[in-house]
């Protein structure tokens, strides 16, 4: 029943990620986003796949903690994306 629970836990934070990652692309833009708090969610996941792999725990789970930390990456990633955009973009606003 804790499997349960915890792949109930999983699914729904899961659900926003690639929500986020579709905004990103599409807004190509930083606003909203918080680099600190995606970095405590990256590491979040990346210790609930280190308890899982060292328990020994290795069940369907892990394959949630393992999508939800790809997704998660690719927001992060394109965070630093958008924010070269908006330098670029800031920058060729002054030289006008």
């Amino acid at each position: 029943m804790v499997t349960v629970f915890e792949s109930v836990m999983l699914i729904c934070f899961g659900i926003s990620w690639p929500i986020s990652v579709y905004k990103s692309l599409t807004s190509k833009s930083t606003k909203g986003k918080s680099i600190v708090f995606t970095i405590a969610i990256i590491i979040g996941y990346i210790a609930g796949i280190t308890g899982k792999i060292l328990g020994k725990n290795f069940n369907y789970v892990l394959v949630l903690y393992l999508v939800n930390l790809a997704f998660v990456s690719v927001d992060f990633a394109l965070y630093f994306i958008n924010k070269r955009h908006e330098s670029a973009a800031a920058t060729s606003i002054k030289s006008l």
